[in-house]
């Protein structure tokens, strides 16, 4: 994946999230951390990533339940958590994070700020995604 990419429709996110499938495979990361406002497209990517891995649950959204997983063909299944609720790391410790991160299987997580430090150095994707003025999509490797 490059370190920045530009995407004009939802049209390039499934090419885009294999690049960032391949990359972290390459890297041997199973965790990545999504940042953006409200909007951004956090989860719509994550649909991607999850078709991209076989998923063959309906993917969406878990900001009531916190986290979703999803059954995959692969056998594996794949956590999603979006953390925007959460106060503290206490209240995300309270919840088991720690234990998804470190599975061998992939964590991807919406509003990461509050845990970034239980994921040691290295072991965490970092994704920004920026909604540019012309309503395009700005995708940094962080």
């Amino acid at each position: 994946m490059k370190r920045e990419t530009r995407v004009a429709s939802v049209e390039e996110l499934p090419l885009l999230a294999r690049e960032l499938i391949a990359f972290a495979e390459r890297q041997h990361i199973k965790n990545i951390f999504f940042y953006g406002d409200l909007g951004s497209g956090k989860t719509t990517f994550i649909q991607h990533l999850c078709r991209e891995l076989g998923c063959v649950d309906v993917v969406s959204s878990p900001t009531f339940a916190l986290i979703n997983e999803y059954a995959c063909s692969g056998g594996k299944p794949v956590y999603h958590m979006d953390l925007y609720r959460l106060k503290s790391a206490e209240e995300a410790r309270d919840i088991g994070v720690e234990e998804y991160l470190f599975e061998d299987a992939y964590c991807f997580v919406e509003w990461p700020e509050l845990i970034e430090h239980l994921a040691q150095a290295g072991e965490a994707l970092k994704i920004g995604i920026e909604i540019m003025p012309d309503s395009t999509r700005k995708f940094v490797l962080l």
